[in-house]
């Protein structure tokens, strides 16, 4: 059934279908691993800390740590300690730009049909302020922004190409984006995108046709929290892992009630645990799979 149109996406290469028969990727981290670790919500460096203390405690490794509550509301030194806690464990640091639309003064985002506007910027202002936030971030050691704006990505790619910021600065395109299909993905590839997070609930034959389109790392939850669904797929994380690979399981927020709230101690070490039955269902179903250690 609609077979020309199939075979035109397959053209443009992207897959003509969801990939129901949920091939093996065969992709790789440049280190050599399939998958890494990331916890996000991690909104205060009290969280960070706890978080990375649990997992020491466990035995694990978690690859990246992901903040979500807005750059620009953190001082100097707590965005400091965020840093030298990543940097101890050997953690990537994702810090989110702002200051997106949920901060700003418009209020149609606020309404039903607004919410579809998700944390885009509203006007040139806010994207140069949400570029002032990255430049900000850099200063103070932060080396991967969360972007939440495909025009903001479009610039900052450009900026790093153009040596006006960093070459070793990377962007990770939020699943507050809503993008969920291989044409969308291969968009944010082609801009520059270095990870992208889709949306959240992606059935595994959606996840393979989101790999068959690009050879980008992408971010797949494990778990949520309830106000963005609540669900907790650590049986599917092993074949997340074998189709989606290279990949990041975003695991432990289902610790939270939401997304950008600010995360206590107490937060930090109940994600450290779920991450590590995560890992735990992916050693023990396929143990051939094999996770990036500590970053240099």
């Amino acid at each position: 059934m609609f077979e020309n149109t199939r075979r035109y996406l397959e053209k443009l290469g992207l897959p003509g279908g969801d990939l129901y028969d949920l091939p093996t990727s065969g992709a790789k981290f440049d280190d050599g691993a399939d998958f890494r670790v990331e916890v996000p919500t991690i909104n205060t460096s009290e969280a960070a800390a706890s978080l990375v203390k649990r997992a020491e405690e466990l035995g694990i490794q978690i690859n990246r740590i992901t903040e979500t509550f807005g750059m620009f509301r953190h001082t100097r030194d707590e965005i400091k300690e965020f840093v030298a806690i990543a940097k101890g464990h050997g953690a990537e640091l994702i810090m989110s730009t702002g200051p997106r639309a949920t901060y700003d003064t418009g209020a149609t985002v606020q309404t039903g049909q607004g919410i579809r506007i998700g944390y885009r910027l509203r006007g040139v202002e806010q994207l140069v302020r949400a570029i002032e936030d990255v430049k900000r971030g850099i200063e103070l050691g932060v080396r991967t922004f969360l972007i939440y704006d495909e025009g903001m990505l479009y610039v900052v790619t450009q900026m790093r190409k153009d040596g006006e910021l960093p070459a070793d600065v990377a962007f990770k395109v939020s699943a507050h984006c809503g993008h969920c299909n291989p044409a969308s993905f291969k968009l944010w590839a082609d801009m520059g995108a270095d990870s992208i997070n889709p949306v959240r609930d992606l059935q595994l034959p959606m996840i393979a046709a989101l790999r068959a389109a690009v050879p980008t790392p992408i971010d797949c939850h494990t778990d949520n929290p309830p106000a963005s669904g609540g669900f907790i797929r650590n049986y599917e994380a092993p074949e997340i892992v074998r189709l989606a690979a290279p990949v990041h399981l975003k695991a432990g927020n289902s610790a939270v009630s939401g997304h950008g709230q600010l995360t206590t101690a107490e937060n930090g070490r109940r994600m450290a645990e779920q991450a590590s039955l995560v890992i735990e269902f992916v050693k023990r179903y396929m143990p051939e799979a094999t996770q990036s250690g500590p970053r240099e």
